[in-house]
């Protein structure tokens, strides 16, 4: 596995990075399995792993902890993210001050280091003054807690306005955005990705086989997901990867030319969705998620190979999204 600088940082990570949502889940990895796949992750050359206070309730967190603590902790890069509830006070979520220095303690004691490599905020929060947010996190590094920032789920406007109060006071700056991007989400190109690329952010898509519809198991005529799938969970469950939010032409166009292209080059349509992400400028490393180790196998066979241009064209015409305003017009004088 290669390896790529975390945006303009002189941090290297893997180009997959190891998602740990799925590990201590109902129905999901046991924590046997998650320290199997933990270790398989590594053995491969990956040393960058995401979780976050909420997966599970903490349970993640602990499950990478107790793994840590039998590895160099120095070879991996750990990040997780704070914002979401994680109990019934009032201050229990939020990007407060308060919340956030409990919250980096809580994680901290759970996952067994004396620091976080790479600590993001989980979502943008309008009720706490910016301000508030960016020196707390400033501080969680010049302690020693935390070693770089990172955002995820912001918007475009959130995320220079947040970039921007950084450097007007010398404050530590986010380094990353964990955006959701794969065939099915192309939005984040029209200016996540190009803000991430002016300054100078590591990309890392969170959800690149969009909960298992880019997975290979999903052709144009199904009536509904196949038994026991997270697709028919998450219907069951309200999650926003949901049958009845993708069964629609959009998604069926976008998936005939995964399996064509997949079915050409004779890999699995999991591998062929996270390699076209890989071509993306600006795309750090892909956040691949797994229940079973033979799904983290599969997903490892997306490295070490590369989809030509014409592919990824191709690709990239099937899942296109017509533009909404102002983007569609901006991009029709671009051309002229």
């Amino acid at each position: 596995m290669n390896y790529r600088y975390l945006g303009k940082t002189g941090l290297k990570v893997s180009e997959l990075c190891l998602g740990a949502m799925t590990f201590g889940r109902e129905n999901e990895a046991t924590e046997d399995e998650s320290f199997q796949m933990m270790s398989r992750f590594v053995a491969a050359g990956g040393n960058f792993i995401d979780t976050a206070n909420v997966y599970s309730s903490g349970i993640s967190e602990e499950i990478v902890g107790r793994w840590l603590k039998r590895q160099r902790r120095s070879d991996l890069v750990i990040a997780t993210k704070v914002r979401f509830p994680m109990g019934e006070g009032p201050n229990d979520l939020g990007l407060s001050r308060k919340h956030i220095l409990s919250s980096a303690e809580a994680s901290l004691r759970r996952l067994q280091t004396d620091y976080i490599d790479l600590y993001q905020v989980h979502c943008w929060d309008s009720q706490t003054p910016l301000e508030e947010t960016l020196s707390t996190l400033n501080d969680l590094v010049r302690k020693g807690q935390v070693r770089y920032l990172g955002a995820s789920n912001f918007g475009g406007w959130q995320l220079q306005r947040a970039i921007d109060v950084s450097r007007e006071n010398r404050w530590e700056p986010f380094v990353s955005l964990q955006p959701q991007y794969n065939l099915l989400c192309r939005s984040t190109e029209w200016e996540l990705l190009p803000l991430s690329k002016q300054e100078g952010l590591g990309v890392i898509p969170w959800s690149p086989l969009r909960g298992g519809w880019l997975s290979g198991k999903f052709k144009r005529g199904m009536s509904a997901p196949p038994e026991g799938s997270r697709i028919e969970r998450a219907e069951q469950k309200n999650w926003s990867e949901k049958w009845s939010a993708y069964n629609n032409e959009q998604t069926w166009r976008a998936l005939d030319g995964l399996h064509e292209v997949a079915g050409a080059l004779k890999r699995s349509p999991a591998q062929v969705a996270i390699n076209w992400l890989l071509q993306k400028p600006g795309v750090t490393a892909p956040i691949i998620g797994a229940r079973r180790m033979e799904q983290l196998e599969n997903n490892l066979g997306s490295v070490e190979w590369s989809l030509t241009p014409d592919q990824v064209a191709k690709l990239d015409v099937a899942s296109e999204v017509p533009q909404p305003y102002p983007y569609d017009f901006i991009s029709k004088l671009g051309q002229r």
